[in-house]
């Protein structure tokens, strides 16, 4: 997904990708040691290194090198959306036990590396005019399209993809999250959901090359999305496509990153009214790496009373077979479900919720039909502002045929655990 012209501001600050090439003024490099301290081999471990550790050239740009020479892909990001960059974010291979030094020297111009993480966004001012890209919107709650009399946005709200999967999220009151499965590689097409005049389009509902959309959400909230249990009944987060006026005042999509080996996006949901109660705001911090068939979700409530929870959803519409749990990991557990569960029932299509283990109490099942229906919901331990992290994951027969196998998807399942609960020591230098 590129729009790279577009979010040119966004990819200086956050990430290094460049069309400019020339000459690199080059200083003396920081050292940083990288200890993987699991006894598994690690592909495509995503490590940061907070600014504050490292020495800094303004202006300038991270050349990360391994022993060997060769550049690390790596990115600067600003993932708390003030306009600096926070973080230097990496991804390397360790084979278990490794340690392994890279040396971080400051150049002028960027490097190029594969894109194999993206964003896309667009929005229309009118039924007549063209889709164009954005970086952020504010929707407020007479601006959904059965009140304004058309759809704004392209893909009915921001989508977002790795070299594995992509996913979207209903940005129009809806604020469910969808998959769409790649049978690729490359980032998939800017024009997805998009009209030959500009308009927005449903034409990602068919076969292409890239892939597709492949889930049915219906009035559940999809793959990952959130909601509340108040009193252990379950309050959707925004409206269904019946809707005219939201339930929420306002709700704000932001780009912080795209690059070539992460991409975040941050959901804010002010005053949201539900139940006789008002949650001042909602945030959602999304963000996904290469080489997983997952993305990450931060949330965190304000305006908590103390009987409530946050419920993370796994849509249950296409499903025939039991929810599996799978409790034996550390720091995480899993619920997962696999069946022919696309449109349709044409592919089979594993997902599965990654939940940090201590905040976990247990599943419940929404109702069979009203606004928020058919889906399982993840009942977490939730208190007032503070984040609780997950991934939520889909792997689709069509990106890799092993897929097709419930005990082929379980494994993976298994194995991305383990790769996130393995840990990799950074030691830095100071020169």
């Amino acid at each position: 997904m590129k729009f790279h012209h577009t979010l040119f501001p966004i990819c200086l600050i956050a990430s290094l990708i460049s069309c400019q090439t020339g000459t690199q003024e080059e200083n003396a490099g920081q050292t940083i040691t990288l200890t993987n301290n699991a006894d598994i081999n690690l592909t495509d471990k995503g490590i940061s290194v907070q600014r504050g550790q490292l020495n800094i050239e303004e202006n300038k740009y991270p050349s990360i090198r391994d022993a060997a020479g060769n550049l690390v892909p790596a990115q600067l990001d600003d993932v708390d959306g003030d306009g600096d960059w926070d973080e230097l974010f990496l991804v390397t291979d360790f084979s278990a036990g490794e340690s392994k030094s890279v040396t971080l020297e400051w150049v002028d111009n960027p490097h190029e590396f594969t894109i194999r993480t993206s964003v896309r966004f667009g929005k229309r001012e009118s039924a007549d005019e063209p889709v164009q890209p954005r970086t952020e919107d504010t929707l407020p709650a007479d601006g959904l399209p059965r009140s304004v009399g058309y759809q704004p946005y392209q893909t009915d709200g921001p989508s977002w993809e790795n070299d594995k999967v992509g996913f979207r999220h209903y940005f129009d009151g809806r604020n469910s999250k969808d998959v769409f499965g790649k049978k690729t590689a490359e980032m998939s097409p800017e024009d997805v959901g998009i009209s030959a005049t500009g308009a927005v389009e449903d034409n990602y509902h068919v076969m292409e090359d890239w892939g597709r959309d492949i889930l049915a959400v219906g009035n559940s909230i999809g793959l990952g999305g959130i909601a509340l249990l108040i009193n252990d009944q379950p309050a959707r987060i925004g409206v269904t496509v019946e809707d005219a006026v939201n339930n929420v005042e306002s709700s704000t999509f932001r780009i912080l990153s795209e690059g070539p080996v992460r991409s975040i996006m941050t959901f804010a949901y002010s005053n949201w009214e539900t139940n006789g109660r008002s949650y001042s705001n909602i945030e959602e911090r999304v963000s996904i790496m290469p080489g997983m068939y997952a993305y990450k979700n931060e949330v965190r409530v304000q305006g908590m009373q103390g009987d409530e929870h946050l419920a993370i959803g796994l849509v249950n519409i296409h499903n025939d077979n039991p929810l599996r749990e799978i409790t034996e990991f550390d720091d995480w557990m899993v619920l997962m479900t696999h069946d022919e569960q696309t449109y349709d029932k044409e592919w089979y299509l594993g997902m599965a919720l990654i939940l940090p283990k201590s905040e976990y109490i247990e599943w419940v099942e929404a109702p069979k039909s009203g606004v928020l229906s058919n889906t399982y919901l993840a009942k977490m331990r939730t208190a007032n502002d503070r984040p609780i992290a997950y991934y939520s994951v889909a792997a689709w027969e069509l990106s890799d045929e092993k897929f097709r196998d419930a005990d082929n998807f379980e494994q993976y399942v298994i194995d991305l655990v383990a790769h996130l609960e393995a840990d990799v020591s950074i030691e830095i230098n100071k020169y």
